[in-house]
Parts: C-alpha cells; structure tokens; sequence
C-alpha cells in the first residue's frame, strides 16, 4: 500500500487527493461499460416502456453528465458532438432542450460503437482536467457524478430486465452469474424501539445527496421493525388468501390501478406461482428469498393484511444507522434477492431489496438544492412519490448510506423494491 503524505504537506495531500478520485472515476466508469458487455448491439437500443431508457442511452447520458457539468467548467473545452446534448439530457430544463423520454428507444444513432468511443473521450478528458489541478471545486463535482453514474449502473440493470421479460424467448442478461443457496428464512420477529427524539439525516461529513440533509430532530414514537424483509412464501400466502381480490386492503388509487392493470401478483412472477423472470433468465421461485418487484401500493396493501404497517423513514434509519453498510449488492454478482441467515438482529437492513417506507418523498426543514442547474437534479419531484431505503442487489455497495433516500411513484414496480414490516407496537 503507498504511504499517504503528511497532513503538514497540504500539496502532496491534495495531489493523492485527486489521484484517488482519478481512479475511483476510471473505476466506476468502466463498470458501466462492463455491466453494457454483457449485451448484444441490438440490445442495447430497445425501450420497453417510457420509465425505462434503453442501456445505449444510460452509457451516454451518464457521459453527458460530466460533459456538461464538468468539462463544461473548462473554459477551453469544445464539445465535438453538440448536439447530442439535446440526445442525451434527461430533465435539466436550465441547461437546454431536451428528446423526448418515450421516444429514447428511436435512437438508433449515434450507433453504439460511436456512444462506447464518446465515454472514452470524455474518460480520458476528465482525467486530463483532473490531473490539472486548477479547480478547487472539480473533486465534489466529479463525485457527483460517479453517485449519479451508480444510480444509473442499477437503472440500466431494472430497464433491461423489464425488456428481457417481455421477450417470448426469455433471455438471461448473466446467465452464469453466482444464486444464492436456498435456505429457510429465520422466523420473522419485531425488533422494538423507545419513544423520544431522534436525529436523521446527514450529517455533512462525506459524500450525500442533498435531499438527505440537513440533518434535524423529529419525534419517533414507540414501535418495532421487523428484523426480516417479508418473503416469497409469505406474500404467496397474501396472493392466495385473494389480497388482489379484495379491495378494503388497499388504498384507493392502488385498487384502481389493481383493476385496472389486471394486477394478480408481483410484477415478474409467472401465472403459476412457480417461477419468476429474473436477470438470469426464467427460475424457480425461492420461497425464502424477499419478494421482489413490488409496488407502494402493493406493500401497503400487504402491510394491512399482515396487521402491521410500513415503517416510517425516521424509524428506518435510526435502526438502519449503526448497522455496517454490508449486504447483497451489486459486487455479489447475484443480482437476484436472496435469503440471509446469518446471526443479526436486523438482517438485509442494506441490499438485496430497496424498502418501502410509509413516507413521502418531502424536503427535510431547511433543505437547499443545489445551485444553478444542478438543483434540478432532487427537489422538484418532491411530489407524488415515496421513500425507500436501503438498497438493492443491483445497487453498487459504496453507494448507499443510511441517510440515502430512493424514491418512486406508488405504482412503480420494475426496481427490486420489497417490504419490511413496521409496528405500532
């Protein structure tokens, strides 16, 4: 391991400051690109539905991102394809027009070799600006985008998966990729918490969105959480019982959109209730693992059939907070929930499966987004939309934290989102 300068040698310091982001840049970048090679050409063009974005535009959005907003700051920098801009901006209205969403799967061009060789420019400009030192506000910038380029690293995983199982062929993204050993899943049990007031939020120390600060005070009642994600077997239970046939389980919208969308059971789990689309392909469904793609709407309805709740998001990270941030990631290889049997308390509070939190998706008091375009990145879909909490199979593990706050509408159900149960007492 080479040695670390001293604190009283500030240049050297900031010198392996950047050489650390430097790799930690090239690192992330070329897991996108690894995550994309397991995909044909014609795969990666396809857009099963406007939420998702075909894998092609993920690898050049997420280039988009430090073209404009970070080589962008370098006043000799001159884009070579301005107007893929307009291609491959997602939302950022301040900084220009934009392709429509749900015509994303109609770009055949730029074809995919010219995307591949864009995010090679961009790498290898980036890390010249880098290397150059001159910017004192490059390095939390650059980390920005690499949370942002994560959070799509997961997208790109959900979005291909939904276009995967809409093929009548079934066909695996990793067919050779490591499953989790069937085991049972330990009892489900309530852990309890005290009444009184907590702190949540981050602290400001590291790397965090801003719609996970600042960190304040809230009242948390007296309650439990469930050590355990709910499981297959036991939502089995709730689909058999007829929970999609009867309507007092449900919030209002969730059973129009029940009707409506002929919903019977989670999203990708076939008629018989035998066996489940996943990135490996079609397989048998684990009885033990946590279910999967579920909606808010679904969650909630479970929760009240259980004779439980959603925990809050308050009560979701102080739980979550002490715990290590350890689990069934992305680096697992799995990419699929699996059951945990190990000997903690909380078990799966990290990975495997986002969680749905009673909450909505607000400002914490005092919230600031941040300044110019980039404040568009969080705050305005703060409505509409719920929290979750605490990652997934598909989420890169150095990308989440206790104070992280996931969100989606309430009908959302192509992410790997599941339930743990909440209580009043």
């Amino acid at each position: 391991m080479t040695a670390r300068p001293r604190a009283s040698d500030p240049a050297a310091s900031a010198a392996a400051d950047l050489k650390d982001t430097t790799a930690r840049f090239l690192r992330i970048r070329h897991q996108t690109t690894h995550l994309a090679s397991h995909l044909h050409p014609e795969d990666t063009v396809v857009q099963s539905m406007p939420d998702a974005s075909p894998t092609k535009w993920h690898l050049a959005h997420t280039t988009w991102f430090f073209e404009q907003f970070i080589l962008g700051r370098d006043p000799a920098y001159v884009s070579r394809n301005p107007e893929w801009h307009y291609l491959f901006n997602s939302y950022y209205q301040s900084v220009g027009p934009m392709h429509a969403r749900p015509q994303r799967g109609l770009l055949t061009r730029p074809v995919l070799d010219d995307v591949l060789d864009y995010r090679r420019r961009i790498d290898d400009a980036v890390a010249g600006l880098l290397a150059r030192q001159d910017d004192e506000a490059l390095p939390a910038l650059v980390e920005l985008g690499l949370q942002h380029e994560q959070q799509h690293q997961e997208l790109l995983l959900t979005d291909i998966k939904h276009a995967f199982s809409l093929n009548p062929l079934a066909p695996a993204f990793a067919p050779d990729s490591p499953r989790a050993v069937s085991q049972a899943a330990i009892a489900l049990a309530y852990i309890p918490f005290d009444e009184g007031v907590v702190d949540i939020g981050h602290d400001g120390r590291g790397f965090a969105f801003d719609n996970e600060g600042p960190r304040h005070r809230v009242y948390r009642q007296a309650g439990s959480l469930a050590n355990r994600p709910v499981a297959n077997a036991e939502y089995l239970a709730f689909v058999r019982d007829g929970g999609y046939r009867t309507p007092t389980l449900w919030l209002s919208e969730g059973w129009s959109t029940v009707q409506a969308e002929g919903w019977q059971r989670p999203f990708y789990w076939d008629e018989s209730l035998d066996t489940e689309f996943t990135l490996q392909g079609r397989r048998a469904i684990d009885p033990h693992a946590p279910v999967s793609h579920i909606s808010y709407f679904e969650a909630d309805a479970f929760a009240r059939w259980a004779g439980a709740r959603l925990p809050r998001e308050a009560e979701w990270e102080t739980m979550a907070a002490p715990l290590a941030v350890d689990g069934n990631f992305q680096e697992s290889g799995a990419l699929h929930p699996g059951a945990d049997t190990s000997g903690e308390l909380l078990r799966q509070m990290y990975g495997d499966v986002w969680e749905w939190t009673a909450s909505p998706y607000v400002s914490y008091p005092g919230f600031a987004p941040l300044a110019g375009a980039l404040g568009e990145y969080n705050g305005k879909f703060m409505c509409g939309q719920w929290v979750l909490r605490g990652g997934s199979c598909a989420t890169p593990g150095d990308h989440i934290r206790a104070t992280y706050r996931n969100f989606f509408p309430p009908h959302a159900r192509w992410q790997f989102s599941g339930i743990r149960l909440g209580n009043d007492r």
